[in-house]
C-alpha cells in the first residue's frame, strides 16, 4: 500500500509510551511511521500541545491513537492538526465540546472500581494504589509485567480531569473504538456511549483497561484497519473529484 498514514500512540493516565511496546514493532514491521508521545500528564492544553507537536513534525497524512485519557487528547488536538485524517480510541474518553473527563465520569450511575484505588496526594497529583494496580488498571497481564507498571506509574494531575475540551475533533473525522469488556477504570456501557455517539467503527475485547497491554495483536490489527480504510477512503474522495 502506498501513502501509508503515520500513525502517533498517544498513552493515557497512570503510563507514559512505554505502555505500546508490544504493539510498536508490529506496527513499523507492517511499513509504518509509528512515534509515541511522552505526554507530562500536568493538563489537558499541555498534553494536546505536546501531541501536535509531534504530529506537526511528521510528513504526510497522520492516524492520532488515543488510550484512556489520551483518548480526550486526541479529541482536543485533532482540530489542531490538517494532517491528521483518523481517530483510533482505545478504551479512550471520547467527550464533547464543553465536556471534561470529571463531567463525563459524573453522569454514570456509579463511579467504576478503579476509582477506590485512586490516591490523590497534596500536591494534587493522581496515583493508583500500587498494591491495588494490577487488579484494577491491568488485571488480565502477566504479574511480573503488572508489577513493573505499577511500580513505573505516569501520575496524572486532578487538573487534567477538568480541564474542558474546546473543539470535538472526532465531528469531523471518522474514527475507530476499542471497547474494553472487564474494564475497571472507565466502565464498559460508557465506553459503548461514547463509541455510539462518534459514530466510531467498534470492536469489544475481553481486556482490562489497559488492552494493548494484554491483547497487543487484536490493538495492532484494530489500528492497521483504521491505517487502511483512511488510505481507501482518502483514494475513493479523490476518485469522485
Amino acid at each position: 500500500m502506498t501513502n501509508k498514514p503515520n500513525i502517533i500512540l498517544v498513552h493515557g493516565a497512570w503510563a507514559d509510551g512505554s505502555s505500546w511496546s508490544k504493539v510498536i514493532p508490529v506496527l513499523k514491521e507492517a511499513g509504518y511511521n509509528v512515534v509515541a508521545v511522552q505526554n507530562s500528564l500536568t493538563s489537558l492544553p499541555d498534553d494536546a500541545e505536546t501531541t501536535r507537536r509531534l504530529a506537526e513534525a511528521q510528513e504526510g497524512p497522520t492516524i492520532l491513537v488515543g488510550h484512556s485519557y489520551g483518548g480526550a487528547v486526541i479529541t482536543e488536538v485533532a482540530h489542531q492538526c490538517p494532517s491528521v485524517t483518523g481517530l483510533v480510541y482505545i478504551a479512550g474518553f471520547a467527550p464533547d465540546a464543553g465536556e471534561s473527563l470529571a463531567s463525563l465520569s459524573a453522569a454514570g450511575k456509579e463511579p467504576p472500581p478503579g476509582a477506590a484505588a485512586i490516591r490523590p496526594d497534596k500536591y494534587g497529583v493522581l496515583w493508583i494504589d500500587r498494591e491495588m494496580f494490577a487488579d484494577n488498571f491491568c488485571q488480565d497481564v502477566d504479574k511480573t509485567e503488572a508489577l513493573v507498571m505499577a511500580a513505573t506509574q505516569h501520575p496524572i494531575t486532578a487538573k487534567c480531569f477538568e480541564d474542558k475540551i474546546t473543539d470535538a475533533g472526532w465531528k469531523n473525522l471518522p474514527c475507530w473504538y476499542q471497547v474494553s469488556e472487564n474494564d475497571r477504570m472507565i466502565p464498559p456501557p460508557a465506553e459503548q456511549f461514547m463509541a455510539q455517539r462518534i459514530k466510531a467503527k467498534t470492536i469489544s475485547l475481553p481486556s482490562g483497561h489497559a488492552s494493548m497491554v494484554s491483547h497487543p495483536q487484536e490493538i495492532v490489527d484494530f489500528i492497521l484497519r483504521a491505517a487502511k480504510e483512511v488510505v481507501l477512503s482518502t483514494v475513493e474522495e479523490a476518485s469522485m473529484n
